[in-house]
């Protein structure tokens, strides 16, 4: 898909492209953080009416909600193409000895050669997570390794 980047002085960055039902669509990212997303009629391809505002905080927001099951087909494409890898979730029990404490703190591709590549939050994902990101009960892990290491991880996570 094409996407044309265009610089509008004093303002911020416009996005625009073409969907598969032949609208064009834009996404104008303000200066201060804000975003904005239009949408152009065909009887008037320069007139970008607005759809929405977005503040920085919604944005990322709406980004990780989109994002998280292009995260899923990737790693489960990788899955497919290299033998013995695999890709799971691991959910962190009420209880679990590492719910408030740091990803780092289990040291979970240490001891079992497995990564912890998201976290998924309620209704966000944080993905490629730090290792000082704070695991919390009800957090769902996205893990990729062995069979055999992500079994390690369900151990390690439920204490």
């Amino acid at each position: 898909m094409d996407v044309n980047e265009v610089l509008l002085p004093g303002v911020g960055l416009r996005y625009e492209f073409t969907n598969a039902d032949g609208a064009r669509i834009g996404v104008i990212a303000h200066r201060e953080g804000g975003f904005e997303l239009v949408s152009y009629p065909p009887e008037d391809p320069d007139e970008g009416r607005p759809l929405l505002r977005l503040t920085r905080e919604e944005a990322d927001t709406v980004a990780e909600i989109l994002g998280a099951p292009r995260i899923a087909e990737r790693f489960a494409d990788l899955s497919r193409e290299v033998p013995g890898l695999v890709s799971d979730r691991v959910d962190v029990p009420e209880g679990s000895p590492h719910a408030g404490r740091p990803l780092g703190a289990m040291r979970a591709r240490t001891r079992t050669g497995v990564s912890v590549v998201a976290i998924v939050r309620g209704d966000g994902v944080i993905t490629s997570p730090t290792p000082a990101e704070i695991i919390l009960p009800g957090d769902v892990l996205v893990v990729i390794g062995t069979a055999e290491g992500i079994g390690g991880v369900r151990r390690i996570v439920g204490g």
